[in-house]
């Protein structure tokens, strides 16, 4: 996932803990877990380097995605078999010595098919790009000075969406639900700013007016128990969401719903085209692109449970119409401008008044001051912060180098510190 800074928060209406009656799905539990574990697991590992947009690591990571798409039987859908290859001429790297200050990146989405012959078709989609050694930025991790650059693995982020698109695109390809056609595709480049979905919806490779709606998994491996929450965004770009969702409450977990189409995430590049989506997201960490996102912090019960909700999803939905896409809101803390940060992980799954800390970034002006994580901002300078937006207005008043006073309550008591941006 790309940078969360510009987040929209998720509004606060929850389904909660109830039974439902699962699709039958094509995979025992145990296979199931086994090859989540087995995807997260090369993808995640050191050899692949981070799969860094443009790198070796990336093209051992679409081989391996190729591989198994083969395996499962599904056709090809992209411009070179498997493979969709594009090329940006974004300037990722602000020490670039060239004139221009641009360094062009081949990136790769890789695309398959299930096609059932239907009149309209499924879109499941999940990056498998990285961080790999930071060389673009987008870190949160700040070592010793002089450190050598690490590899940022993503076992999280999104080495689980990736797995959890292969699990799925494996029961899929049993042929249960006939009545849609489905697409499969691994994006790269989003890190760098939703790339590889960008391009493919300029340069689509199936008719987008045909497309019934998207599904997006971004971070899907690692659900808080104590929270027991996952985040879908997406729910106002279609009437069709309300209506599924109220007939299939899950059963091991609770939903917190965004109606926002739009998000750091490759369901923005559809939404924009007109496309209903979804976009299933199981929180930040404290691990959120650092070197320590690693395989052995993925939650593989919960990831499990998570993709048979979308399994049974998708089954509901086999036999419906083309479903209706409606514009949401947009969330007014986009249009905020800021140059200083706190250097804090937001809680989006907090409910009440204020930012809950969910993590603090060492060396950041948060952790200078002493803020730690579950403390809630409720005040940063003569400003309230009762939700996200005020707080990005708070932030958009300050410049660097100002010192100010932000209010926190910590176990119910309220504190003072003085920060400085």
């Amino acid at each position: 996932m790309k940078s969360l800074i510009n987040r929209i928060p998720f509004l606060a209406a929850f389904v909660f803990l109830t039974f439902t009656s699962f699709a039958q799905f094509p995979m025992s539990d145990e296979l199931a877990k086994s090859s989540l574990k087995k995807h997260i697991t090369f993808l995640a590992d050191d050899k692949l380097e981070g799969r860094l947009v443009g790198s070796n690591g990336e093209k051992l990571a679409y081989e391996y995605i190729t591989k198994n798409f083969t395996q499962f039987g599904l056709k090809p859908k992209g411009t070179e078999v498997f493979l969709q290859t594009f090329v940006s001429n974004k300037n990722f790297n602000p020490h670039a010595t060239s004139d221009s200050g641009v360094t062009p990146i081949s990136g790769h989405n890789v695309i398959a098919y299930i096609d059932n012959k239907a009149e309209n078709t499924v879109i499941l989609g999940a990056h498998f790009d990285h961080l790999g050694y930071n060389e673009y930025g987008g870190s949160t991790y700040r070592g010793e000075k002089d450190e050598k650059p690490k590899i940022h693995n993503g076992a999280d982020d999104n080495a689980s969406g990736t797995s959890a698109l292969l699990v799925l695109a494996e029961a899929l390809s049993k042929n249960e639900f006939k009545k849609n056609n489905y697409l499969f595709i691994a994006f790269t480049g989003e890190e760098e700013g939703l790339l590889g979905s960008n391009y493919f919806c300029k340069h689509p490779t199936i008719d987008l007016a045909k497309v019934t709606y998207m599904i997006n998994m971004d971070m899907v491996g690692r659900l808080d128990t104590a929270k027991n929450s996952v985040q879908v965004g997406g729910y106002g770009t279609s009437p069709a969401w309300g209506k599924v969702f109220g007939t299939m409450p899950p059963e091991h977990f609770k939903i917190k719903f965004d109606s926002s189409g739009t998000g750091p995430s490759d369901h923005t590049s559809f939404y924009n085209v007109g496309i209903p989506v979804l976009f299933f997201f199981t929180g930040t960490h404290s691990d959120y692109h650092k070197p320590s996102d690693d395989e052995d912090k993925i939650n593989y019960t919960d990831e499990l449970r998570i993709v048979k909700y979308m399994y049974t999803l998708i089954g509901k939905l086999d036999a419906e119409p083309k479903m209706a896409f409606t514009k949401t809101r947009e969330d007014s803390s986009a249009k905020v401008s800021f140059k200083v940060t706190l250097g804090i992980m937001p809680d989006y799954t907090f409910e009440g008044k204020g930012v809950s800390v969910d993590g603090v970034t060492d060396g950041k002006p948060a952790s200078k001051a002493g803020i730690k994580r579950g403390d809630i901002i409720i005040q940063l300078g003569e400003i309230k912060t009762d939700d996200m937006q005020a707080y990005m207005r708070a932030l958009s008043k300050f410049k660097k180098g100002e010192t100010t006073k932000v209010k926190i309550l910590r176990l119910s008591k309220e504190k003072v510190f003085d920060i400085t941006f």
